[in-house]
């Protein structure tokens, strides 16, 4: 990463980045807003150091380390060298956000750097955890709640979002050579790994990802099903994710899995987003319990 990116505020990353996460964030109250700023651009970082495909592998282990190393030394209230983690530091001791978490995230990360391949749903969902259930365990606090089962629905949440994250972004990692479906499914599915690298369409390709999308439907369902009624509106952002990339999913069923063979993945209007947002503010503002997603 070049100084002048690493100087970079944690708002000029979240900008940056046109990310459909950081938009739902406009939802919360400034100090929230600003919180998950700051912890999105630091999860944009240390992905953006993991996907470095120009870096060697060993200078992307160094970084992500350092990075891991730096983090640590803000939650145990020492001085961090990195700025973009001196400003997380506030945000984690405003909002006692934990190491674990953190280190769970760059966990996940590494095993991008071992591997480019999942053998198993069971390896798939360790993954999921490490990059996208940590992260919410970690927003969750800065949400804030009253019911220690919110915690379970933000790492149920991370599952919903990863999972369709990983359907549309098929092409996209296929054309830099990695595959996140199952080794196991595919076989089941007789679905050759070189044809997915070449963005052959076919229906064995179509049944394999239906399997994904049926996985990441249960994933939106039990996301739904987890959320206490007393946390529903601090819950309000992670219903927005749930919203939006349901949506997304939706999309990509309808167009049965063609599109996310391109390189390009499936966007949402910046106007459907922001109607799928307004969508779920009235629902939660008026006290209803029904969600916007996992319902069609």
């Amino acid at each position: 990463m070049s100084e002048a990116l690493e100087s970079e505020s944690s708002g000029q990353i979240t900008q940056r980045s046109g990310s459909n996460l950081a938009l739902t964030f406009i939802v919360l109250d400034k100090p929230r807003r600003e919180a998950m700023t700051t912890l999105y651009a630091f999860c944009r970082e240390v992905d953006d150091v993991a996907d470095e495909d120009t870096s060697p592998l060993e200078s992307r282990r160094v970084a992500l380390q350092e990075w891991r190393e730096d983090v640590q030394r803000a939650c145990s209230g020492q001085a961090p060298r990195k700025p973009l983690v001196c400003e997380l530091q506030l945000v984690i001791e405003k909002y006692g956000l934990q190491f674990e978490y953190f280190d769970e995230l760059i966990k996940g990360l590494e095993s991008d750097l071992e591997q480019d391949r999942i053998d198993s749903w069971e390896d798939l969902d360790l993954y999921c955890y490490r990059v996208a259930s940590a992260v919410g365990l970690l927003s969750v606090e800065i949400f804030g709640y009253q019911n220690a089962a919110s915690q379970n629905y933000m790492a149920e949440l991370g599952k919903s979002l990863q999972y369709t994250n990983i359907l549309r972004d098929i092409g996209n990692d296929a054309e830099r050579g990695r595959i996140y479906l199952p080794r196991e499914a595919m076989d089941k599915f007789g679905v050759d790994p070189k044809s997915i690298l070449s963005g052959k369409y076919s229906t064995a390709f179509h049944n394999l990802a239906a399997e994904m999308s049926v996985r990441a439907r249960r994933h939106y369902q039990k996301t739904a099903e987890l959320l206490p009624d007393v946390d529903r509106r601090s819950m309000i952002a992670g219903e927005c994710m749930a919203a939006v990339y349901w949506r997304i999913l939706r999309s990509m069923e309808k167009n049965r899995f063609r599109q996310v063979l391109d390189t390009e993945p499936i966007k949402l209007s910046k106007i459907a987003k922001l109607s799928v947002l307004m969508g779920v503010w009235v629902r939660v503002w008026l006290g209803m319990s029904s969600p916007n997603y996992a319902r069609d």
